[in-house]
């Protein structure tokens, strides 16, 4: 059947199912999940409905609330099977707009692709949003209960996913031998990548005659808390026990939308997925279970307020101010006691988190009126530079481009860097660290484990570098029906101090991933991905038990499945 592409709304929650566009942010660390679940008009679906309770509302949504029943178990197991071989859930003929007019036109639907509106971070997505818009068997399951007319009255959503991967490789060192391709940390083995609850309530972006307002508090659960950390928040977990499992809130914040201030205004102030990235750390934002190296080293989350601005309908710009990356508000000016005053860090104290500064992020993002071609272009993270936790100096841009409904492309490049890393091939430096003479050694730090990298300076007697890193990588879609896509990804990626992956060395990569939902609700992401490093063995080590790597390629069979609710 031909493939449906703008989202058309449903009511979710008092009796009806909402889709709509984008719900939020999915850059990079676009990154945002709630777009994840927005879906299409689900008269694409490929097969027939099975009648449940006498009735497929599908056919006439009029007996959709007769098809779900009473109960919430009851209610909670019907919607499944309800929505089983469907891309979305019934139409509802009296639903909403999801489209402000004269926007442009949403390119994809969810399912098969990770998002709808080609991925930008750091706000709600303009002009596409109605709050309460989650397809989510739980607030169907709830929405003839107390709790449930509250939460709908308040347009107020609670959802996430269970997320379960595996993998065979050609690494075999037990904890993190894969590494650096991550999101499958432990070789040869079964895993929790994440468990994720959301509650979260979305500004109303298509309207335009009133301030509307919104938050989200987002936890996870599992192997990929190591990935989300900042340094500061709950990361004793990584820093000080190297947990296999942990927990984190990746975002937690409050935003704001003003319409009435060109074509809309968001400010969200708290701590968001960073604004960068075709890609995110959680899982269903993602068009493959693993991850190119080009997202795993860079910027993470943001602390601060981030702006978005609707210049005009086609052309946005952002503007944020933050706490660097991966960095704690109250790490801001916090100071530690250096126990080995030396050449680098002289004084009695020094800073606990020298990347802890003031710090601004600046982007502008151009889409065409049939959504077929998106470019945005940004400064992420952009301070001094100095060496710190997670300080990166981050400059790149994402492109899209949609040749028609079966086929797209999605490409990101960027150069990033630190200033005055310490450099691990000198001695003096080598000294400085076996006494604890940087902040991320200092007994003060209270990091035992999972050290920011140090740099491998091209001079040996230089006590410090600057250290960089480019990053290019494509993901090429082919979408041959609305629940299957597959993608192919080739990457280059270039450490050249090793600062990001441990090792200073050129990659070459490719990936290629089948994204198959069963409904909605159930994804399945099998892959293959051939790993290359051109200049040094990069594989099968773990800096935390002083093993070495000692291979310049790995092979990695893998998938997970992403159960939501």
């Amino acid at each position: 059947m031909s493939r449906i592409r703008k989202s058309i709304a449903f009511g979710l929650l008092g009796c009806s199912a909402l889709t709509g566009t984008a719900s939020a942010d999915t850059t990079v660390k676009d990154k945002d999940p709630a777009q994840l679940m927005l879906v299409a008009d689900s008269t694409s679906a490929p097969v027939e409905s099975a009648k449940t309770n006498g009735c497929d509302p599908y056919q006439d949504y009029s007996c959709y609330q007769q098809s779900l029943g009473t109960g919430f178990f009851n209610r909670l197991a019907n919607y499944y099977k309800l929505e089983y071989g469907h891309a979305g859930p019934p139409a509802d003929p009296k639903a909403p707009s999801s489209h402000q007019e004269g926007w442009p036109t949403t390119p994809e639907t969810i399912p098969p692709q990770p998002f709808t509106e080609w991925p930008y971070g750091g706000t709600t997505s303009l002009g596409v949003n109605l709050p309460a818009s989650v397809d989510s068997p739980l607030m169907v399951a709830l929405s003839d209960t107390a709790v449930g007319n509250f939460l709908t009255a308040s347009n107020i959503q609670a959802y996430g996913w269970v997320n379960v991967g595996g993998n065979i490789s050609t690494s075999s060192t037990k904890q993190g031998g894969n590494a650096p391709a991550a999101y499958l940390y432990r070789p040869n083995s079964i895993q929790l990548d994440q468990t994720v609850l959301y509650v979260e309530r979305t500004p109303d972006t298509v309207q335009t005659d009133h301030i509307d307002w919104g938050f989200r508090v987002a936890g996870i659960y599992g192997a990929d808390y190591r990935y989300t950390t900042a340094y500061g928040v709950a990361s004793y977990q990584l820093l000080s026990h190297n947990n296999e499992n942990g927990y984190d809130i990746p975002m937690l914040y409050a935003e704001l939308y003003i319409p009435q201030v060109a074509n809309g205004l968001t400010l969200r102030l708290g701590r968001y997925i960073s604004v960068p990235d075709i890609e995110a750390q959680l899982a269903p934002n993602n068009y493959m279970y693993t991850h190119s190296l080009t997202y795993t080293y860079d910027n993470y989350t943001n602390t601060g307020l981030q702006s978005t601005l609707a210049i005009t309908k086609r052309l946005l710009l952002q503007l944020g101010v933050s706490v660097g990356t991966e960095a704690a508000p109250w790490h801001l000016g916090a100071r530690i006691p250096n126990p080995y005053p030396n050449q680098i860090y002289p004084g009695a104290t020094f800073k606990k988190d020298p990347g802890a500064l003031p710090t601004l992020t600046a982007c502008s993002r151009y889409s065409t009126q049939d959504g077929k071609d998106n470019v945005n272009v940004c400064a992420n993270g952009i301070n001094k530079g100095t060496y710190g936790y997670n300080n990166l100096q981050w400059y790149g841009f994402t492109y899209y481009h949609k040749w028609n409904d079966n086929w797209h492309v999605a490409y990101e490049a960027y150069y990033l860097h630190q200033n005055n890393v310490p450099n691990a091939r000198n001695p003096i430096v080598q000294n400085i660290n076996a006494n604890g003479g940087t902040p991320f050694t200092a007994p003060g730090s209270n990091i035992l484990f999972n050290a920011p990298n140090e740099a491998q300076c091209s001079d040996v007697n230089k006590l410090t570098c600057t250290a960089g890193a480019w990053g290019t990588v494509a993901y090429f879609n082919y979408s041959p029906d609305p629940l299957n896509n597959i993608s192919f990804r080739p990457e280059f990626y270039w450490d050249k101090q090793g600062q990001r992956t441990g090792t200073a060395t050129r990659y070459v990569d490719f990936g290629l991933g089948w994204q198959h939902w069963l409904s909605p609700q159930i994804e399945l992401r099998p892959e293959i991905a051939y790993y290359k490093s051109l200049n040094a063995a990069a594989f099968n080590g773990n800096a935390n038990l002083g093993i070495a790597p000692n291979k310049d390629h790995e092979t990695i069979i893998s998938g997970d499945v992403i159960f939501h609710f």
